[in-house]
Protein backbone atom coordinates (compact mmCIF):
# COMPACT_ATOMS: atom_id res chain seq x y z
CA UNK A 1 0.00 0.00 0.00
CA UNK A 2 1.55 3.92 -0.93
CA UNK A 3 1.98 6.06 2.43
CA UNK A 4 -0.68 8.41 2.92
CA UNK A 5 -0.01 11.56 1.04
CA UNK A 6 -2.12 14.33 2.52
CA UNK A 7 -3.82 14.43 -0.72
CA UNK A 8 -7.73 12.39 0.02
CA UNK A 9 -8.61 11.28 -3.69
CA UNK A 10 -11.70 9.84 -3.46
CA UNK A 11 -12.64 6.21 -4.83
CA UNK A 12 -11.99 7.02 -7.94
CA UNK A 13 -9.12 5.62 -9.99
CA UNK A 14 -8.88 8.24 -12.23
CA UNK A 15 -5.71 10.36 -12.96
CA UNK A 16 -5.52 13.78 -10.85
CA UNK A 17 -5.10 15.79 -14.29
CA UNK A 18 -8.23 14.35 -15.43
CA UNK A 19 -9.88 14.70 -12.52
CA UNK A 20 -9.65 18.12 -12.14
CA UNK A 21 -10.64 18.32 -15.84
CA UNK A 22 -13.39 16.47 -15.45
CA UNK A 23 -14.69 18.01 -12.68
CA UNK A 24 -14.49 21.73 -14.75
CA UNK A 25 -16.59 20.58 -17.66
CA UNK A 26 -18.87 18.66 -15.18
CA UNK A 27 -19.49 21.92 -13.58
CA UNK A 28 -19.56 23.93 -16.52
CA UNK A 29 -22.05 22.19 -17.80
CA UNK A 30 -24.31 22.25 -14.64
CA UNK A 31 -24.27 26.57 -15.32
CA UNK A 32 -27.65 27.59 -13.76
CA UNK A 33 -29.75 29.55 -16.38
CA UNK A 34 -28.01 27.16 -19.38
CA UNK A 35 -28.75 23.73 -20.77
CA UNK A 36 -27.97 21.04 -23.30
CA UNK A 37 -29.14 20.63 -26.81
CA UNK A 38 -29.35 17.26 -28.02
CA UNK A 39 -28.34 17.53 -31.42
CA UNK A 40 -27.68 13.84 -31.47
CA UNK A 41 -30.12 11.93 -33.92
CA UNK A 42 -28.78 8.96 -35.65
CA UNK A 43 -28.79 9.31 -39.60
CA UNK A 44 -32.02 7.21 -39.28
CA UNK A 45 -33.37 8.77 -36.82
CA UNK A 46 -33.08 12.22 -38.15
CA UNK A 47 -34.22 10.85 -41.62
CA UNK A 48 -37.51 9.77 -39.85
CA UNK A 49 -37.38 13.28 -38.84
CA UNK A 50 -36.72 14.84 -42.48
CA UNK A 51 -39.87 12.76 -44.08
CA UNK A 52 -41.89 14.17 -41.84
CA UNK A 53 -41.07 17.48 -43.27
CA UNK A 54 -40.12 15.86 -46.90
CA UNK A 55 -36.67 16.30 -46.61
CA UNK A 56 -34.64 14.08 -48.24
CA UNK A 57 -32.14 12.22 -45.48
CA UNK A 58 -28.64 12.91 -47.34
CA UNK A 59 -25.61 14.42 -45.50
CA UNK A 60 -25.93 17.88 -47.32
CA UNK A 61 -29.19 18.59 -45.49
CA UNK A 62 -27.60 16.83 -42.03
CA UNK A 63 -25.43 19.34 -42.58
CA UNK A 64 -27.71 22.12 -43.45
CA UNK A 65 -30.37 21.50 -40.16
CA UNK A 66 -27.80 21.30 -37.62
CA UNK A 67 -26.10 24.20 -39.21
CA UNK A 68 -28.79 26.09 -38.58
CA UNK A 69 -28.94 25.22 -34.84
CA UNK A 70 -25.61 25.77 -34.20
CA UNK A 71 -25.50 29.41 -35.59
CA UNK A 72 -28.57 30.63 -34.65
CA UNK A 73 -28.07 34.10 -33.53
CA UNK A 74 -27.97 35.26 -29.57
CA UNK A 75 -28.86 31.15 -28.99
CA UNK A 76 -25.74 30.19 -27.13
CA UNK A 77 -25.80 32.34 -24.48
CA UNK A 78 -29.05 29.49 -23.03
CA UNK A 79 -26.64 26.37 -24.08
CA UNK A 80 -23.19 25.01 -21.90
CA UNK A 81 -23.19 22.21 -24.19
CA UNK A 82 -24.34 20.32 -27.25
CA UNK A 83 -24.61 16.70 -27.61
CA UNK A 84 -23.57 15.48 -31.64
CA UNK A 85 -23.48 12.61 -33.73
CA UNK A 86 -20.01 10.96 -34.67
CA UNK A 87 -21.22 12.47 -38.68
CA UNK A 88 -21.52 15.87 -36.88
CA UNK A 89 -18.87 16.31 -34.94
CA UNK A 90 -16.87 16.66 -37.96
CA UNK A 91 -18.51 18.66 -40.13
CA UNK A 92 -17.79 22.19 -40.54
CA UNK A 93 -20.15 25.25 -41.54
CA UNK A 94 -20.26 26.11 -45.15
CA UNK A 95 -17.75 28.69 -44.79
CA UNK A 96 -15.42 26.11 -43.78
CA UNK A 97 -15.48 26.19 -39.64
CA UNK A 98 -15.51 22.78 -38.28
CA UNK A 99 -18.71 23.12 -35.90
CA UNK A 100 -17.05 22.11 -32.89
CA UNK A 101 -14.72 25.71 -33.32
CA UNK A 102 -17.94 27.06 -33.80
CA UNK A 103 -19.51 26.34 -30.55
CA UNK A 104 -16.14 26.50 -28.26
CA UNK A 105 -16.19 30.29 -29.70
CA UNK A 106 -19.44 30.95 -28.69
CA UNK A 107 -19.02 29.11 -24.72
CA UNK A 108 -20.77 25.75 -25.72
CA UNK A 109 -19.12 22.45 -25.02
CA UNK A 110 -18.93 19.39 -27.62
CA UNK A 111 -20.60 16.16 -26.72
CA UNK A 112 -21.11 12.81 -28.23
CA UNK A 113 -23.94 10.21 -28.25
CA UNK A 114 -21.16 7.28 -27.80
CA UNK A 115 -23.66 4.04 -27.46
CA UNK A 116 -24.53 1.84 -30.19
CA UNK A 117 -28.54 1.72 -29.67
CA UNK A 118 -30.31 -1.15 -28.14
CA UNK A 119 -30.64 -4.89 -27.77
CA UNK A 120 -33.13 -7.02 -26.44
CA UNK A 121 -32.14 -8.53 -22.68
CA UNK A 122 -32.37 -12.47 -23.12
CA UNK A 123 -34.50 -14.17 -21.06
CA UNK A 124 -36.99 -11.10 -20.36
CA UNK A 125 -39.71 -9.60 -21.39
CA UNK A 126 -38.81 -7.49 -24.59
CA UNK A 127 -36.61 -5.06 -22.59
CA UNK A 128 -33.04 -4.49 -23.75
CA UNK A 129 -29.78 -3.31 -22.88
CA UNK A 130 -27.62 -1.15 -24.39
CA UNK A 131 -24.70 -1.54 -26.48
CA UNK A 132 -20.98 -0.08 -27.19
CA UNK A 133 -18.62 -0.83 -24.64
CA UNK A 134 -16.68 -3.09 -27.51
CA UNK A 135 -14.09 -0.60 -28.45
CA UNK A 136 -15.45 2.41 -26.38
CA UNK A 137 -11.82 3.62 -24.97
CA UNK A 138 -10.39 4.30 -28.42
CA UNK A 139 -13.80 6.14 -29.66
CA UNK A 140 -13.77 8.43 -26.72
CA UNK A 141 -10.23 8.82 -27.60
CA UNK A 142 -10.58 9.95 -31.41
CA UNK A 143 -13.55 12.07 -29.89
CA UNK A 144 -11.35 13.94 -27.24
CA UNK A 145 -9.07 14.83 -30.12
CA UNK A 146 -11.77 15.80 -32.46
CA UNK A 147 -13.02 18.38 -29.59
CA UNK A 148 -15.72 16.93 -27.72
CA UNK A 149 -15.43 16.94 -23.86
CA UNK A 150 -18.20 14.69 -22.48
CA UNK A 151 -20.45 11.98 -23.46
CA UNK A 152 -24.23 10.57 -23.70
CA UNK A 153 -25.06 6.94 -23.58
CA UNK A 154 -28.56 5.76 -23.21
CA UNK A 155 -29.69 2.90 -21.35
CA UNK A 156 -33.81 2.19 -21.60
CA UNK A 157 -35.87 0.57 -18.91
CA UNK A 158 -39.96 0.49 -19.03
CA UNK A 159 -42.61 -0.18 -16.36
CA UNK A 160 -45.26 -2.74 -17.12
CA UNK A 161 -46.79 -6.01 -14.58
CA UNK A 162 -43.36 -7.36 -14.24
CA UNK A 163 -41.06 -5.18 -15.39
CA UNK A 164 -38.51 -3.55 -14.99
CA UNK A 165 -37.01 -6.71 -13.81
CA UNK A 166 -34.45 -7.18 -11.46
CA UNK A 167 -31.85 -7.81 -13.90
CA UNK A 168 -32.79 -5.52 -16.46
CA UNK A 169 -32.01 -2.94 -13.70
CA UNK A 170 -28.44 -4.40 -12.73
CA UNK A 171 -27.80 -4.79 -16.36
CA UNK A 172 -28.43 -1.48 -17.77
CA UNK A 173 -27.02 0.04 -14.81
CA UNK A 174 -23.58 -1.80 -14.70
CA UNK A 175 -23.52 -1.21 -18.00
CA UNK A 176 -23.85 2.85 -17.69
CA UNK A 177 -21.21 2.76 -14.79
CA UNK A 178 -19.04 0.98 -17.09
CA UNK A 179 -19.30 3.24 -19.98
CA UNK A 180 -18.81 6.36 -17.18
CA UNK A 181 -15.16 5.04 -16.44
CA UNK A 182 -14.68 4.49 -19.52
CA UNK A 183 -15.05 7.85 -20.69
CA UNK A 184 -13.62 9.60 -17.56
CA UNK A 185 -10.22 7.66 -17.97
CA UNK A 186 -9.93 9.25 -21.45
CA UNK A 187 -11.28 12.64 -20.64
CA UNK A 188 -14.43 12.79 -21.12
CA UNK A 189 -17.44 13.76 -18.99
CA UNK A 190 -19.94 10.91 -19.12
CA UNK A 191 -23.84 11.61 -19.11
CA UNK A 192 -25.22 8.88 -17.40
CA UNK A 193 -28.94 8.55 -19.15
CA UNK A 194 -30.93 5.54 -17.76
CA UNK A 195 -34.54 6.17 -19.20
CA UNK A 196 -37.93 5.36 -18.17
CA UNK A 197 -40.03 5.24 -20.60
CA UNK A 198 -43.03 7.18 -20.67
CA UNK A 199 -44.93 3.96 -22.49
CA UNK A 200 -48.47 2.78 -20.05
CA UNK A 201 -51.46 3.60 -18.07
CA UNK A 202 -49.62 3.41 -14.49
CA UNK A 203 -49.75 6.68 -12.35
CA UNK A 204 -47.27 9.04 -11.04
CA UNK A 205 -46.51 6.86 -8.15
CA UNK A 206 -45.84 3.63 -9.79
CA UNK A 207 -43.26 5.89 -11.95
CA UNK A 208 -41.57 7.57 -8.86
CA UNK A 209 -40.79 3.99 -6.94
CA UNK A 210 -40.02 2.08 -10.32
CA UNK A 211 -37.46 6.16 -10.67
CA UNK A 212 -36.00 5.41 -7.18
CA UNK A 213 -35.16 1.99 -7.65
CA UNK A 214 -33.34 2.56 -10.99
CA UNK A 215 -31.49 5.47 -9.60
CA UNK A 216 -30.43 3.77 -6.38
CA UNK A 217 -29.02 0.90 -8.47
CA UNK A 218 -27.12 3.22 -10.94
CA UNK A 219 -25.48 4.78 -8.24
CA UNK A 220 -24.59 2.26 -6.58
CA UNK A 221 -22.90 0.47 -9.88
CA UNK A 222 -21.21 3.77 -10.46
CA UNK A 223 -19.52 3.68 -6.91
CA UNK A 224 -18.46 0.06 -7.46
CA UNK A 225 -17.31 0.67 -10.30
CA UNK A 226 -14.93 3.99 -9.18
CA UNK A 227 -16.75 6.66 -11.15
CA UNK A 228 -15.90 10.39 -10.32
CA UNK A 229 -19.07 11.54 -9.52
CA UNK A 230 -18.26 14.94 -9.48
CA UNK A 231 -17.14 14.56 -13.16
CA UNK A 232 -20.93 13.71 -13.86
CA UNK A 233 -23.82 14.62 -14.99
CA UNK A 234 -27.27 12.04 -14.50
CA UNK A 235 -29.93 12.76 -17.54
CA UNK A 236 -33.17 11.06 -16.35
CA UNK A 237 -36.86 11.31 -17.19
CA UNK A 238 -39.47 13.42 -15.28
CA UNK A 239 -41.61 11.69 -12.70
CA UNK A 240 -44.89 11.54 -14.81
CA UNK A 241 -48.03 9.34 -14.88
CA UNK A 242 -47.78 6.83 -18.13
CA UNK A 243 -49.08 7.74 -21.53
CA UNK A 244 -52.24 6.34 -21.57
CA UNK A 245 -52.95 7.68 -17.50
CA UNK A 246 -54.68 11.11 -16.67
CA UNK A 247 -52.31 13.76 -16.70
CA UNK A 248 -51.31 15.82 -13.37
CA UNK A 249 -50.14 18.92 -12.51
CA UNK A 250 -46.54 20.33 -13.19
CA UNK A 251 -46.60 21.17 -9.35
CA UNK A 252 -47.20 17.42 -8.68
CA UNK A 253 -44.76 16.36 -11.40
CA UNK A 254 -41.81 18.67 -9.98
CA UNK A 255 -43.14 17.14 -6.22
CA UNK A 256 -42.52 13.81 -7.59
CA UNK A 257 -39.49 14.59 -9.68
CA UNK A 258 -37.44 15.84 -7.05
CA UNK A 259 -38.30 14.00 -4.06
CA UNK A 260 -37.15 10.87 -6.10
CA UNK A 261 -33.83 12.83 -6.67
CA UNK A 262 -33.35 13.47 -3.20
CA UNK A 263 -33.23 9.86 -2.37
CA UNK A 264 -30.97 8.63 -4.93
CA UNK A 265 -28.72 11.24 -6.47
CA UNK A 266 -25.47 11.98 -4.38
CA UNK A 267 -24.97 15.44 -3.94
CA UNK A 268 -21.49 15.04 -5.31
CA UNK A 269 -23.22 15.39 -8.73
CA UNK A 270 -23.33 18.64 -9.80
CA UNK A 271 -26.21 18.67 -12.64
CA UNK A 272 -29.21 17.03 -13.64
CA UNK A 273 -30.45 17.46 -16.83
CA UNK A 274 -33.58 16.66 -17.74
CA UNK A 275 -34.70 14.17 -21.13
CA UNK A 276 -38.10 15.41 -22.44
CA UNK A 277 -39.61 11.86 -22.77
CA UNK A 278 -41.96 12.88 -25.73
CA UNK A 279 -43.42 15.86 -23.74
CA UNK A 280 -44.60 18.58 -26.14
CA UNK A 281 -42.24 21.77 -25.76
CA UNK A 282 -44.14 23.35 -23.60
CA UNK A 283 -44.90 20.80 -21.37
CA UNK A 284 -41.25 19.83 -21.12
CA UNK A 285 -40.68 23.85 -20.20
CA UNK A 286 -43.54 24.03 -17.54
CA UNK A 287 -42.19 20.78 -15.89
CA UNK A 288 -38.49 22.04 -15.50
CA UNK A 289 -39.57 25.14 -14.30
CA UNK A 290 -42.22 24.03 -11.37
CA UNK A 291 -39.05 21.92 -10.05
CA UNK A 292 -36.75 25.20 -9.98
CA UNK A 293 -39.61 26.85 -8.35
CA UNK A 294 -40.18 24.00 -5.53
CA UNK A 295 -39.16 25.46 -2.59
CA UNK A 296 -37.01 22.30 -1.34
CA UNK A 297 -33.38 21.38 -0.60
CA UNK A 298 -31.84 20.76 -4.57
CA UNK A 299 -28.00 19.61 -4.02
CA UNK A 300 -27.83 19.66 -7.75
CA UNK A 301 -28.30 22.08 -10.80
CA UNK A 302 -31.87 21.13 -12.11
CA UNK A 303 -31.45 21.74 -15.93
CA UNK A 304 -32.22 20.20 -19.39
CA UNK A 305 -31.18 18.25 -21.98
CA UNK A 306 -34.14 18.34 -24.91
CA UNK A 307 -33.44 17.10 -28.43
CA UNK A 308 -36.99 17.10 -30.16
CA UNK A 309 -38.62 19.59 -27.15
CA UNK A 310 -35.88 22.08 -28.50
CA UNK A 311 -36.10 21.30 -32.29
CA UNK A 312 -39.74 20.03 -33.03
CA UNK A 313 -41.27 23.64 -34.11
CA UNK A 314 -37.84 24.81 -35.72
CA UNK A 315 -37.65 21.43 -37.82
CA UNK A 316 -41.00 22.09 -39.14
CA UNK A 317 -40.36 26.16 -39.59
CA UNK A 318 -37.47 25.05 -41.70
CA UNK A 319 -38.97 22.50 -43.98
CA UNK A 320 -35.70 22.18 -45.88
CA UNK A 321 -35.67 25.68 -47.19
CA UNK A 322 -33.32 28.03 -47.34
CA UNK A 323 -35.09 30.90 -47.30
CA UNK A 324 -37.03 29.70 -43.72
CA UNK A 325 -33.79 29.51 -41.79
CA UNK A 326 -34.20 32.84 -40.22
CA UNK A 327 -37.93 32.06 -38.68
CA UNK A 328 -36.39 28.53 -37.94
CA UNK A 329 -33.11 30.33 -36.01
CA UNK A 330 -35.87 32.59 -34.04
CA UNK A 331 -37.94 30.02 -32.74
CA UNK A 332 -35.06 27.99 -31.40
CA UNK A 333 -34.25 31.63 -29.68
CA UNK A 334 -37.82 31.41 -28.32
CA UNK A 335 -37.87 27.98 -26.78
CA UNK A 336 -34.16 27.98 -26.13
CA UNK A 337 -34.96 31.25 -24.06
CA UNK A 338 -37.47 30.10 -22.13
CA UNK A 339 -35.95 26.38 -20.67
CA UNK A 340 -33.32 28.92 -19.33
CA UNK A 341 -35.94 30.70 -17.86
CA UNK A 342 -37.00 27.51 -15.84
CA UNK A 343 -33.70 25.92 -14.99
CA UNK A 344 -34.07 29.38 -12.43
CA UNK A 345 -37.72 29.05 -11.97
CA UNK A 346 -38.94 31.82 -13.97
CA UNK A 347 -40.74 30.96 -16.99
CA UNK A 348 -44.03 32.74 -17.27
CA UNK A 349 -45.61 30.90 -20.12
CA UNK A 350 -44.88 33.39 -22.72
CA UNK A 351 -43.32 31.13 -25.08
CA UNK A 352 -46.50 29.11 -25.33
CA UNK A 353 -48.03 28.81 -28.72
CA UNK A 354 -50.87 26.03 -30.65
CA UNK A 355 -47.61 24.32 -32.26
CA UNK A 356 -45.64 24.08 -28.77
CA UNK A 357 -48.33 22.25 -27.43
CA UNK A 358 -48.11 19.34 -29.42
CA UNK A 359 -47.61 15.97 -27.97
CA UNK A 360 -43.82 14.03 -29.02
CA UNK A 361 -44.72 11.07 -27.90
CA UNK A 362 -43.77 8.14 -29.59
CA UNK A 363 -44.72 4.48 -28.18
CA UNK A 364 -41.04 2.63 -27.45
CA UNK A 365 -39.27 5.47 -28.61
CA UNK A 366 -35.74 4.46 -30.37
CA UNK A 367 -33.51 6.64 -31.97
Amino acid sequence: MSAYTGKYAGPSYVQDVLRDELIKTANYLATPGKGILAADESTATIGKRFAGINVENVETNRQAYRELLFTAPNTHQFFCGVILFEETLYQKTLGGKPFVKLLEEGGVVSGIKVDKGTVELAGTNGETTTQGHDGLAGRCQQYYQAGARFAKWRAVLKIGLTEPSELSIQQNAQGLARYAIICQENGLVPIVEPEILVDGSHDIRKCAEVTERVLAACYKALNEQHVLLEGTLLKPNMVTPGADAPKVTPEVIAKYTVRALQRTVPPAVPGIVFLSGGQSEEEATVNLNAMNALDTIKPWTLSFSYGRALQQSVLKTWGGEKKNVPSAQKILFVRGKANSEATLGKYKGDAASSGTSESLYVKDYKY
